[in-house]
């Protein structure tokens, strides 16, 4: 089977145990995104620490794990979790350098950076999917995000040739950078109008536009900044648990900044 084969069949496999989970919501989602959000984080820390910086493992994931549910189920009291956190890596990483690691700050400021990047920045999936109409704003969303990504990553492999960043990603063309753009701003619109003839809330054409065009444009970044990250380490892919799609924090680089935006976005502008 080759790459392409593998990399559409197991996309199938995902958005057949995805879709359901979102349909769903409750706790079948909080699950999913447990396991994907946990699992990225769980790979981020091994990425640094195959280039000798020692984020803790148990704070960076649990504490992106708490921060999911905190958000999720008593979302009240995520500032105060959040600062919890933060000064609990603190003090880890200060006991770290007292017993001799003399990195320990470096490690401390990874260990935050998971924290907040993973966790307090991934639970917007959650709130997202927790608005009023939550299930339409978020199929909206990822779907537009899906869209434009798939689009850059097959258009950009069949016509590409002009690189968008070579140092950090050699393989991403302009040319599949504007064919994400423009399929995923157009998507937006038509997935917005779909949505609506099944249910979902009332947007117009050019605020759907709009929205497509932060969604397939801005979430890119997400993706090369995982790329910095695996590039620091000399990383191609974050793991290879997902067959041909790499690991965990592969698949959410985008999710993440487009769920973000995505929430702000319909909460200031489409609520």
């Amino acid at each position: 089977m080759t790459l392409m084969a593998k990399r559409i069949l197991v996309a199938f496999i995902l958005l057949a145990i995805g879709i359901p989970a979102i349909i769903f919501g409750r706790l079948p989602y909080f699950l999913l995104i447990v396991i994907f959000i946990g699992m990225a984080s769980w790979e981020y820390v091994l990425i640094f620490r195959a280039v000798l910086i020692s984020p803790s493992l148990w704070l960076t994931v649990g504490g992106v794990l708490l921060l999911l549910a905190v958000r999720n189920y008593f979302p009240a009291s995520a500032d105060a979790v959040l600062s919890l956190l933060i000064l609990a890596a603190m003090a880890v990483h200060l006991f770290a350098y007292e017993a001799g690691r003399n990195q320990a700050a470096t490690d401390f400021a990874v260990t935050l950076g998971g924290i907040v990047y993973l966790g307090w920045i991934g639970a917007y999936l959650l709130d997202l999917r927790n608005l009023p109409g939550g299930l339409w704003w978020l199929l909206l969303v990822l779907g537009t995000v899906w869209l434009a990504d798939a689009a850059a990553y097959f258009l950009g492999s069949r016509f590409g040739k002009h690189q968008l960043i070579p140092r950090l990603s050699p393989k991403k063309t302009w040319e599949g950078f504007w064919a994400g753009v423009i399929v995923g701003t157009l998507a937006c619109v038509g997935l917005a109008l779909l949505w609506h003839q099944l249910g979902g809330p009332a947007v117009t054409v050019w605020r759907a536009g709009l929205l497509g065009l932060a969604l397939s444009t801005l979430p890119t970044l997400g993706d090369l900044g995982e790329s910095m990250i695996k590039r620091q380490a000399g990383f191609k892919d974050s793991s290879n648990i997902i067959p041909g799609h790499g690991g965990f924090l592969d698949r959410v680089d985008s999710w993440l900044w487009g769920a973000v935006l995505g929430y702000f976005l319909i909460v200031w502008f489409l609520l």
